[in-house]
């Protein structure tokens, strides 16, 4: 370990000498600095000494629907983070097509002894979903917390992004480069999301319902419904994903026109490595981390029953506020 002490002082910005206190347990050392040597220690990939490693308050199970999507494993890894800083031990489980649905994934972690659950768009946000699986899971008495897609059929804390607000920042943004065909590509209509980017399009645009084109929110979904709306005449659009807007952006491309000279594209959630995008991409940020952190907040106070939900039987809705982030996929509407 000696030889590793430089290494793991640089990187936690601390002496050499505490972090000798703090591997060898010694006294004198504050929390905050304890903390920063031992996540030094897991940067670099320096296994913790017995003494550093602390026992779990519990297990918490995160389900996503699935990882190709890069917002999802962006809300995973903040929510792993912040359950492992309080003490507990995720246990990220994805479902698969042809495998295992969100059912069996939340049977298996209640069979497992799981203190809490975390919904990531799961079937809370499918409108036309059986919710009484989820008053099943409240009468078993295991606390979940659910982001993005809220119904006031189920009683459980919701964290979610506003996607009316969403829609609308995109849409003035557009309008303000002398955009009037505006298209709007989104997911399909059962889920909530959807449903409200479809409200704040309208809100925004409202002699515009026809330029509202529903698909997947994959690649593939982004091209068909992009294509629907080129057919159109819109030379700007709106997508439901960063994913959905890469799909745009290739339709465009495949009719030879050029973004955003051409038609320009604003996607959503502002995932990881969208900067690096060709051209790079315009979209609305969800604010992961802070979203993460609420619901992690959220299901910690169900635990321990000190949420207001807990005395008063109802449950809130915490929504936050997106940001348009503009970059290179978006410009004035063309001659």
């Amino acid at each position: 370990m000696t030889a590793r002490l430089s290494d793991i002082a640089t990187q936690a910005g601390v002496s050499e000498a505490t972090v000798s206190r703090v591997v060898n347990g010694k006294p004198g050392v504050s929390a905050a600095t304890r903390q920063a040597v031992v996540a030094a220690m897991d940067v670099l990939g320096y296994e913790r000494p017995p003494r550093l490693r602390q026992r779990s308050a519990g297990l918490i199970g995160l389900i996503t629907p699935e990882l190709n999507n890069p917002i999802f494993p962006a809300f995973a890894q903040v929510i792993e983070q912040v359950l492992t800083r309080d003490g507990y031990t995720p246990v990220l489980c994805t479902q698969t097509p042809g495998g295992s649905t969100e059912d069996q994934l939340t049977e298996m972690l209640v069979d497992r002894g799981v203190t809490g659950i975390v919904f990531v768009s799961g079937l809370h946000a499918d409108t036309t979903a059986d919710k009484d699986r989820y008053v099943k899971l409240a009468g078993r008495g295991v606390p979940f917390v659910m982001i993005n897609g809220y119904t006031d059929q189920v009683s459980a804390p919701f964290v979610s992004v506003d996607n009316r607000v969403a829609v609308r920042l995109a849409v003035s943004h557009l309008v303000e480069l002398g955009h009037e065909r505006i298209g709007l590509a989104v997911g399909p209509p059962r889920f909530v999301p959807a449903q409200r980017m479809v409200e704040g399009f309208t809100l925004a645009r409202p002699q515009a319902a026809e330029l509202v084109e529903h698909s997947l929110f994959t690649v593939e979904g982004g091209q068909a419904a992009a294509n629907a709306l080129l057919d159109r005449g819109c030379t700007a659009i709106v997508c439901g994903s960063d994913l959905m807007a890469f799909g745009a952006i290739r339709a465009a491309r495949q009719r030879g026109l050029s973004v955003p000279r051409d038609v320009s594209v604003v996607g959503f959630d502002d995932s990881p490595l969208i900067v690096f995008a060709d051209p790079p991409l315009t979209t609305i940020r969800q604010p992961v981390e802070a979203m993460g952190q609420a619901a992690v907040h959220a299901l910690l106070e169900e635990i321990g029953g000190t949420s207001v939900s807990s005395f008063s039987g109802t449950h809130a809705e915490f929504v936050f506020q997106p940001e348009l982030v503009v970059r290179g996929s978006t410009g004035a509407r063309p001659r």
